[in-house]
C-alpha cells in the first residue's frame, strides 16, 4: 500500500510539474515567431529546467515541496520588450539576447543576496500585508491565464470552441467537489484524477491536438545559448535589477504559503529563504545558458498541497527526476505536450482557490485597522487596475517606464512596499 501511495504521489506531482510547464513555452514560442521545431525545443530545455530547479531546490534549497515554474511575471517582461524591441528596430532573436542578458543578471544577484544572507536586510519590507498583496493580485493574474487556456478556438470556425470549453468548466468543478468532498485517495489525487479523465474525454470526442513538431532524434541534451549568445542592453538590465526585488517577494511568498499548508514544518523561515534565493539564483543562471523561461517557485503549490495533502518530500523529488529524464527524449516530450491546454488549465485554475485563500489569510493576519484597510485597497486597486491598461498606452516611453507600467504585479507589490514603509502605525 505505501508503495502505492509513493507511486500514485509521484505521479501526480509529476503531472503537475508537467501542467505547469507546458502552456507558456507555446505563449512565448508563439510571441517571438518561433517556428514549430523551435517551440518543441523549447519545450524540451523548459521541461529539464523545471525538473531540474525543483529538484534542486527541493533538495539544497528551501527543501520543500513547492513546484518551480516558467514564471508569469518573467513572461510579462518578455511580452513587454518584445513590443520596444520592435520600436528599436530589433529582430525578435536579438530582443531574446538582449532577454537572456536579463535573466543572467537577476540571476547572479539572486545568488549573491543569497549566499552572502545580504537578504536578510530585505525582510522587514516582505510583511504579511505585502505577501498577501503580491499573492492575491498574482491569483488574479493567473485566473486570466488559466481561464484564457480553458477557451480554446475551433480551427474550422476560429469561435470558442464550445466543447471543449464545456468539459474544461466541467473538470474544474470535479476537481473542487471531489478535493472538497472526496474521501481518502479520491480526495488526495482530485488533481490527478481530473487531469486523466479531462484528458480521456478529449481524446474520445477527437478534440486532443499537437502543438508544433517534435525532432526525429530519439536523445537529445539541451542546447547551450541556442538563440545566440547574450546582447547588452541597459533598460533590460535595469529592468532585471528591480526585477529581483519581485523575485525575492515570490520566493519569500511561496515559502510562507507552502509553510502554511504543511503542518510539518519545523524549519526556520529565514534559512529556507536564504538556501532558496541562492538556488533560485543558480536556475535563472541555468536558464539563462539552457535560453528558457526563468523558473521560479510557484506560490500556487500551496493550493495543490493543500486539496491533495502531499507534504512528503521523497514523492516529489522523484517526480523532478523523472521530467528531467523525459525532457532528454524528444518523442516522450511530444506525446506529453499533446496534453490539452484548456483540461490543464482548469486543474491549475483549481489549485488557485486555496492560494487565494492563503492570500486572504496573510493580508488579515494583522487587525483590519483603517490603515491597513487603505494600504490593502490602494495596492490592489492600482495593481489590479494596471492591467486593464492598454499595452500601448506606455508606447514611446523608456523602457523602465513601460516593464514598470505594463507590469501589474510588480505595480500592486511595489505600492504595498512604499505605504507600508511610509505610513507606520502610531
Amino acid at each position: 500500500m505505501i508503495r502505492e501511495n509513493n507511486f500514485l504521489s509521484t505521479f501526480q506531482w509529476f503531472i503537475y510539474l508537467l501542467a505547469n510547464s507546458i502552456a507558456l513555452p507555446i505563449v512565448i514560442g508563439n510571441m517571438f515567431h518561433l517556428n514549430g521545431t523551435e517551440i518543441s525545443t523549447l519545450m524540451q530545455r523548459t521541461f529539464f529546467m523545471v525538473g531540474l530547479s525543483s529538484f534542486l531546490q527541493a533538495r539544497f534549497g528551501h527543501r520543500l515541496p513547492i513546484a518551480d515554474g516558467p514564471a508569469g511575471s518573467w513572461v510579462s517582461i518578455f511580452v513587454i520588450f518584445a513590443s520596444i524591441g520592435t520600436e528599436q528596430g530589433l529582430t525578435a532573436l536579438e530582443t531574446l539576447q538582449t532577454l537572456e542578458t536579463g535573466v543572467m543578471v537577476a540571476g547572479v544577484l539572486l545568488l549573491f543576496l543569497g549566499i552572502t544572507k545580504w537578504v536578510r536586510h530585505f525582510l522587514f519590507l516582505f510583511t504579511p500585508l505585502v505577501t498577501g498583496t503580491f499573492l492575491f493580485i498574482l491569483a488574479l493574474q493567473l485566473s486570466g491565464v488559466f481561464v484564457n487556456g480553458m477557451v480554446s478556438n475551433s480551427v474550422k470556425t476560429g469561435r470558442i470552441d464550445s466543447v471543449s470549453f464545456i468539459i474544461a468548466v466541467l473538470i474544474f468543478a470535479f476537481i473542487i467537489v471531489l478535493s472538497f468532498k472526496g474521501r481518502g485517495w479520491l480526495k488526495n489525487y482530485a488533481i490527478l484524477i481530473g487531469i486523466i479523465v479531462g484528458w480521456i474525454l478529449f481524446i474520445l470526442l477527437g478534440k486532443g491536438t499537437k502543438e508544433g513538431s517534435i525532432s526525429s532524434e530519439i536523445f537529445k541534451l539541451p542546447e547551450i545559448f541556442p538563440w545566440g549568445l547574450p546582447q547588452l542592453n541597459v533598460g533590460v538590465i535595469i529592468t532585471a535589477i528591480l526585477f529581483t526585488f519581485l523575485l525575492i517577494s515570490n520566493t519569500f511568498a511561496a515559502i510562507t504559503a507552502a509553510e502554511d499548508a504543511n503542518p510539518h514544518n519545523n524549519y526556520q523561515r529565514q534559512e529556507r529563504l536564504y538556501k532558496g534565493i541562492w538556488a533560485g539564483g543558480i536556475s535563472h543562471i541555468l536558464s539563462s545558458i539552457l535560453t528558457t523561461i526563468a523558473v521560479v517557485p510557484l506560490p500556487a503549490t500551496a493550493g495543490f498541497v493543500k486539496l491533495t495533502k502531499q507534504y512528503r518530500i521523497l514523492p516529489f523529488l522523484f517526480a523532478c527526476g523523472i521530467l528531467i529524464i523525459i525532457s532528454l527524449f524528444p518523442s516522450i516530450v511530444g506525446a506529453l505536450a499533446s496534453l490539452p491546454l484548456p483540461v490543464a488549465s482548469a486543474a491549475l485554475l483549481a489549485t488557485l482557490v486555496e492560494m487565494l485563500g492563503i492570500a486572504v489569510r496573510s493580508l488579515t493576519k494583522q487587525p483590519l485597522t483603517d490603515r491597513n484597510i487603505t494600504i490593502i485597497g490602494v495596492s490592489l486597486l492600482l495593481g489590479i487596475g494596471t492591467m486593464f491598461i492598454s499595452a500601448d498606452a506606455f508606447n514611446g516611453l523608456p523602457s523602465i517606464v513601460q516593464s514598470i507600467g505594463k507590469n501589474g504585479l510588480l505595480v500592486g507589490t511595489f505600492a504595498a512596499i512604499i505605504f507600508e514603509q511610509i505610513w507606520k502605525e502610531k
